[in-house]
């Protein structure tokens, strides 16, 4: 395997969780700091409508991302690339912290939200709503903090490709 064979996986991973970090940052950034101030029918709407537009696609996405880390993972290891090898493993370890996250906590409640309406919302839905919004901002850091370990990994392989093995 060639040094651009290394370069293309890289690209990949990077290009794919730079897409799920993007989902994640996004929505923290542009709406959950403010969810708390919007009226539940807002809530609603904005809710069922994120849901139904990121839920597929962020399915596919985040484990597809972790795939990708795979052979990235493969050839730092065949060329001796430790500090490169071990900043992708810790970024593809964050993202599974983040992903674990998701379905176990940020998943089952849009499936709630989903059903809900504004004659069926629970008397409690605001206690919901924030320990969603606390675990997506959870969610969202260490997968900021996995890219980033992304990111310095592949400043690190050009260090690497030029000290030899």
């Amino acid at each position: 395997m060639t040094d651009r064979s290394l370069r293309l996986t890289l690209f990949v991973h990077v290009f794919l969780f730079a897409l799920v970090v993007g989902v994640f940052w996004g929505t923290w950034f542009s709406l959950s700091r403010s969810m708390s101030s919007i009226t539940a029918s807002t809530f609603l709407e904005v809710g069922h409508t994120m849901i139904n537009n990121l839920g597929g696609p962020m399915a596919v996405l985040m484990p597809t991302t972790l795939v990708s880390a795979v052979p990235v993972l493969f050839m730092l290891y065949r060329r001796h690339r430790r500090a490169s090898f071990s900043l992708i493993l810790a970024g593809a370890a964050l993202l599974v912290v983040a992903l674990v996250i998701t379905l176990s906590v940020n998943v089952p409640i849009d499936y709630a939200i989903n059903r809900w309406t504004v004659d069926t919302l629970p008397s409690d839905w605001t206690s919901i709503r924030n320990r969603w919004e606390a675990y997506h901002a959870a969610r969202t850091f260490i997968s900021l903090a996995g890219f980033g370990s992304a990111l310095a990994a592949i400043l690190r392989s050009h260090e690497d490709a030029a000290t030899p093995a």
